[in-house]
């Protein structure tokens, strides 16, 4: 992760703020197998991710303090943390049937098929001070859609299971879904000053630009940005007839600093 720091957020190339970017190769076949035993053999990366995320949760309480004497996060800390992102949300790529290649034990991962790219920025104090109210919204959305989808994402399961991939409308809406999820905690722990955004993809660029990966740029069609509303939908009925539980408020949703660094639990 590039740790210079620019006084405000980057720009591409038609001037829109630039946000974390997540990359993932285009859905390909998959092992019937592995997809069958997916959610058991990602059970130690889920009790690792958790574990990790109980250190994040301080370093990053740590982070928030930092940010407001220096208007940045430390290197250090921006750097831990950034690293703990990249690690859950491969963990959260395979969970979510996007990758077949099981996530490595390690916080760096180079090779890996999963990519995020981070660029550290200045931050706005105010912006960091507020940041547990800022962040509520997005914190709503991307609750809702990440329950959506585990709500019925035992149907993507037999799909891939069936065909021993996901078709592309699914791969669109579901990429769109952990981006969204990934952004939202990365502007949670500060790693970025810009407001999670893209839940239904980006808009084609007015002049060619450069395809990274088959989520940079994401361009959903139809068919995908109707099942990310879906999504949204159900994870709306989901918390809405949930009966509240510990470690959840009245509403049946899990508290926002339960979010920040979450894991497998948005």
């Amino acid at each position: 992760m590039n740790q210079s720091w620019e006084p405000r957020p980057p720009v591409t190339a038609d001037d829109a703020e630039w946000r974390p970017a997540l990359d993932i190769p285009a859905p390909g076949p998959q092992r019937r197998w592995t997809v069958l035993l997916r959610w058991l053999l990602l059970i130690p990366q889920f009790i690792v991710v958790c574990l990790l995320g109980i250190a994040a949760f301080f370093v990053t309480v740590a982070g928030w303090f930092a940010a407001l004497i220096l208007g940045r996060l430390p290197d250090g800390i921006a750097d831990f943390l950034g690293k703990y992102l990249a690690y859950e949300t491969r963990v959260v790529a395979g969970s979510m049937l996007l990758v077949d290649r099981y996530p490595p034990f390690a916080l760096t991962a180079p090779e890996y098929p999963v990519q995020i790219e981070l660029r550290p920025t200045t931050l706005n104090r105010l912006a960091v001070l507020f940041r547990l109210i800022l962040m509520i919204p997005a914190w709503i959305v991307a609750g809702f859609a990440a329950a959506g989808w585990f709500a019925i994402g035992w149907i993507f399961w037999i799909i891939a299971i069936v065909l021993g991939r996901l078709p592309e409308p699914v791969f669109g809406a579901t990429a769109a879904v952990a981006r969204y999820r990934m952004r939202f905690s990365a502007y949670a722990g500060m790693l970025t000053p810009v407001y999670p955004k893209g839940l239904f993809g980006d808009q084609p660029a007015a002049k060619a630009e450069e395809v990274r990966s088959a989520t940079r740029p994401l361009l959903l069609g139809t068919t995908a940005k109707i099942l990310v509303w879906v999504f949204l939908v159900l994870g709306l009925l989901t918390q809405v007839f949930s009966r509240p539980s510990a470690g959840y408020d009245d509403n049946g949703l899990a508290h926002p600093a339960q979010v920040v660094h979450p894991a497998g639990r948005s």
